[in-house]
């Protein structure tokens, strides 16, 4: 179950062109090259990575001070509390400048992750590793970073098709005529994840 909502996850996150697919796509087309597309999607994995991986240390070092039960509530609040925001804000994050080194991407994807709450999701998924490793900090650890690596692997697989069926069927273009608010759902998807967490707790 936590490696199936993990992928889900990881595939959710890749289909929202703010995780970073569609600036893979806006670099293609500026450079007109599929290598530079390809080139920045790793980075922009790596960054995801990053952003997850830490949501992921910061669960199991709480958790090895609180009990699972306060760790789920405190995790609950923050989904939900984070989802409204999203949801009642009227601010988009705004684009940065086109021409960065795979390094800069990598560090503008992390912070885009971080902004757009990709690890909070996962917190029910934490929380639920770390009370099945109890007394075993490095198991939960491994396994929490582990979960990430998945979750980051669906998130590149999916962010990848994406961005290359956009860049050589469609362009941008398509995106003016057929592409859904994903922020808003990102957000209620937030919302929801945090609602159950806290029913679960």
């Amino acid at each position: 179950m936590t490696v199936a909502a993990a992928l889900l996850l990881g595939a959710f996150h890749g289909l929202n062109p703010a995780m970073g697919w569609l600036f893979a796509v806006a670099r293609g087309l500026q450079e007109r090259s599929r290598v530079r597309l390809l080139a920045s999607l790793p980075a922009i994995a790596a960054g995801h990575l990053g952003s997850v991986a830490l949501v992921a240390v910061v669960v199991e070092v709480t958790g090895s001070l609180t009990t699972s039960t306060m760790l789920s509530i405190a995790g609950g609040v923050v989904l939900v509390g984070f989802g409204l925001w999203r949801l009642l804000s009227k601010r988009h994050f705004r684009w940065v400048g086109m021409r960065l080194s795979l390094p800069q991407l990598a560090a503008w994807s992390f912070l885009m992750s971080s902004a757009h709450g990709a690890g909070l999701m996962l917190i029910p998924v934490f929380t639920d590793l770390h009370a099945g490793h109890a007394g075993h900090a490095g198991q939960a650890l491994s396994g929490g970073l582990g979960v990430a690596a998945l979750h980051t692997l669906a998130m590149f697989a999916v962010a990848g098709g994406i961005a290359l069926t956009v860049y050589e069927v469609a362009g941008l273009t398509v995106l003016r005529r057929a592409w859904f608010n994903v922020d808003r759902m990102w957000a209620a998807a937030l919302v929801g994840a945090g609602v159950l967490t806290l029913l679960n707790a």
